[in-house]
């Protein structure tokens, strides 16, 4: 694991974004990093409760995964091509790691999709923000972990404090999108509003989010569940959701297949 500072950190993940959009490759900062990145004003919140990044996260498109290397390559890093063909081998899935040999920060690309808990399709979603992925996808992506940690819940906090809920993706939690998500897989939605309710629930022992702060994020996070709730569901979450959690909703990730998560 990496000692650098978040800033660090921060600071390389948008020259690597840059680079592959100079090489007509499409990468799109995840996670801790890219909510760091979208919520500048709360920078100061999240050192408070000492939330750090240690590695970063990419999504990109299957179509680039070969020209990803020669880029980070260029970079400096080095392919972990044995752990690459490890994780195939286990899950079935594409996924790329990178090391720098200097500061031994971890990279993790992701393509076209985020299959953890539940699955999130990034394809034709990755345009829509630069240097991360949209703020709704950042949110659905610490929403489907089923076993939330308190990292998870900073980070999720402060998205919620800086983004309003709206229609459109542009620096706003596109309720629209999240809730034709949801309304599609009863599992996804029962993690993501299970969640939402904990992350509420969480809210009043932080005192980072105290006064106003608290009030802004329970007004958007009441906004956000009751169109979840309105939105009407397909055939397929009906039928789903007379099961309930009788049967499993959720995908297990193991500590192999969620690698660094931050």
């Amino acid at each position: 694991m990496s000692s650098l500072s978040s800033e660090a950190f921060a600071k390389e993940a948008i020259r690597i974004a840059e680079f592959g959009k100079n090489a007509g490759i499409t990468l799109r900062v995840m996670g801790a990093c890219a909510i760091r990145l979208h919520c500048s004003n709360s920078q100061s919140i999240l050192d408070s409760l000492n939330r750090t990044i240690s590695d970063l996260d990419f999504s990109s498109y299957i179509r680039f995964e070969e020209k990803l290397d020669d880029l980070f390559k260029e970079l400096g890093y080095r392919s972990e091509s044995d752990w690459g063909d490890l994780y195939a081998h286990m899950y079935g899935q594409v996924r790329s790691r990178y090391l720098d040999p200097k500061t031994q920060r971890n990279i993790d690309v992701f393509f076209d999709k985020l299959e953890m808990c539940h699955t999130i399709d990034l394809r034709n979603r990755l345009e829509i923000d630069f240097p991360t992925l949209s703020v709704s996808d950042l949110l659905l992506e610490k929403m489907q972990i089923v076993k939330i940690n308190e990292k998870d819940v900073f980070d999720t906090l402060v998205l919620m404090l800086e983004h309003d809920i709206g229609e459109e993706d542009q620096e706003t939690i596109n309720s629209k999108y999240i809730s034709r998500v949801l309304a599609e897989d009863w599992g996804f939605y029962y993690t993501v509003t299970m969640n939402l309710k904990k992350i509420m629930n969480l809210l009043p022992q932080y005192k980072a989010f105290a006064g106003n702060p608290s009030a802004t994020i329970e007004h958007r996070v009441g906004r956000l569940l009751d169109a979840i709730e309105k939105q009407p569901k397909s055939l397929k979450w009906k039928m789903r959701a007379r099961i309930g959690t009788s049967k499993k909703w959720y995908m297990d990730v193991d500590e192999i297949s969620m690698g660094a998560r931050v």
